[in-house]
């Protein structure tokens, strides 16, 4: 399977040299091509035979990565070469996958969306083979102009495979395969029949979170059965194996320093696992806590992280536990540092005016209020630049992220708040344009899902920040 040689060096850096393994990523011709069941099929399939999987995610999303752990069961992490810098996606590539028997990559979009964070760039840069899945349920010998296609847009690329989606009949069938065979190099892997019944319920933001449950065991089980049956697993497999004769070197981990609360819920629940990781490697030691359930903050931390989740689902919830939004509270008018994304930024906002219209009341530490819409507010990549010295480092720091809300915030009067109070500074310049970042005492806010790997200077920025905060 492969060979893994462990080296501990007297600088505490933990090397390994990978010989040999496996790895696959699974494209699609397009959002919707039936990627992400095909992916959970294929994980399913493959840990229900046995087999190790380890499963990764291209790109910046996190909830599919949160479906890969429920069919798997092991935590998926996402790799995003422009998001999280080219040597971090690969370090986190090679520590995760070397004791897997095959990590599977479900990629974003359509294979070549996206640019440099794209399915077919990280293929590339990490010598990965690809199995495209094409949904033919609307042509039949076309599909061999489109397999064509994506086989000749980058040579650089080995698109090894195909698996067909939403296959009528076998006269269909019949009819893609022969003319994918007579005019291309990629094998046909198998198929998956229109009639398959596997669906996931959706909502704004996407899919809802494998914690939350959304594909029964019975279905999943169903799913791999139908894979197991459809699709060449075996020849999968042979595919999947590259090689690779790289080291991969990780800092030593950090005794504990200081101790951060992570609120993680139903209502903050996206959190990148690297994240988390180079957090506890700087010497975070991180207790977990529900802003949904638990009447107050964990005992002796120097700071808090609020990732982002689904406030608004849960906005009537968050709202009558007062006694954790006082304790938030309390904790930033008293200089306790905070960092909060996306949803966690709006949980520190006054309230959050949901789609009913209906004003829940939340911290309150800044003075904005959180307004849900039904159109998407804003969704990309970002850089941001620090105009002034910050919890992540001095002015002039670069970190980048990924933003996707469907809530905007609208200033209240600081006044109206409380006496003598100000507007909160924003210290985010933007890459569009823009200025974000709320910034309160020792509190820092905003829409911005930042990931760490791109600048992890800025992580011993924080734990340094926390550990010098009395």
């Amino acid at each position: 399977m492969f060979i893994c040689v462990h080296l501990w060096l007297l600088t505490g850096v933990h090397y390994w040299f990978k010989t040999m393994t496996r790895a696959i990523i699974i494209a699609g011709t397009q959002s919707g091509s039936g990627k992400t069941t095909v992916t959970l099929g294929i994980m399913a399939a493959l840990a229900r035979m046995g087999y190790k999987v380890q499963p990764f995610k291209c790109g910046p999303d996190f909830i599919d990565p949160s479906l890969h752990e429920l069919v798997t069961g092991v935590v998926s992490r996402n790799l995003d070469l422009w998001m999280a810098g080219e040597s971090f996606t690969r370090q986190t590539f090679g520590r995760h996958s070397v004791n897997a028997d095959i990590s599977v990559i479900e990629g974003v979009m359509g294979m070549y969306d996206g640019g440099d964070s794209s399915s077919s760039s990280l293929a590339e840069q990490l010598d990965v083979p690809v199995v495209l899945v094409l949904d033919v349920r609307s042509q039949a010998e076309s599909a061999a102009a489109v397999v064509k296609g994506f086989e000749s847009l980058n040579p650089k690329v080995s698109l090894l495979g195909v698996i067909l989606n939403r296959v009528a009949s076998p006269r269909h069938l019949q009819l893609v395969t022969d003319a994918i065979k007579e005019h291309c190099q990629a094998e046909i892997l198998g198929h998956l029949p229109r009639n398959v019944a596997f669906g996931m319920p959706e909502r704004h933001l996407g899919l809802h979170m494998g914690a939350e449950e959304p594909i029964s065991s019975e279905a999943i089980a169903e799913l791999a059965e139908t894979i197991a049956e459809h699709v060449d697993l075996e020849r999968l497999l042979e595919m999947a194996t590259i090689t690779s004769g790289k080291a991969v070197g990780l800092p030593a981990v950090k005794p504990p320093l200081v101790r951060i609360a992570v609120a993680r819920d139903r209502a903050f629940c996206f959190y990148y696992e690297d994240n988390l990781d180079l957090l506890e490697r700087a010497g975070a030691e991180l207790v977990f806590f529900s802003p949904l359930e638990d009447g107050g903050l964990p005992p002796d931390i120097q700071g808090i992280y609020l990732g982002g989740g689904y406030p608004e689902l849960h906005a009537e919830e968050l709202s009558e536990n007062r006694p954790m939004r006082t304790a938030i509270k309390s904790w930033a008018e008293q200089d306790g540092i905070i960092y909060a994304e996306c949803g966690g930024f709006m949980y520190l906002s006054q309230g959050i005016v949901d789609h009913d219209a209906q004003f829940h009341p939340m911290a309150g530490v800044f003075p904005l209020q959180a307004r849900m819409q039904n159109s998407r507010a804003s969704l990309g990549y970002r850089e941001i630049c620090l105009k002034v010295d910050g919890l992540f480092g001095p002015a002039g720091t670069i970190m980048r992220g990924h933003e996707f809300h469907y809530s905007t915030v609208t200033a209240v009067a600081p006044t109206a708040i409380a006496p003598g109070a100000i507007a909160p500074e924003k210290i985010y310049g933007v890459n569009n344009g823009t200025e974000e970042g709320y910034c309160h005492k020792n509190v820092l806010g905003g829409y911005m899902h930042l990931h760490f790997g791109f600048n992890p200077e800025a992580v011993a920025e924080f734990i340094g920040k926390c550990k010098n905060h009395r």
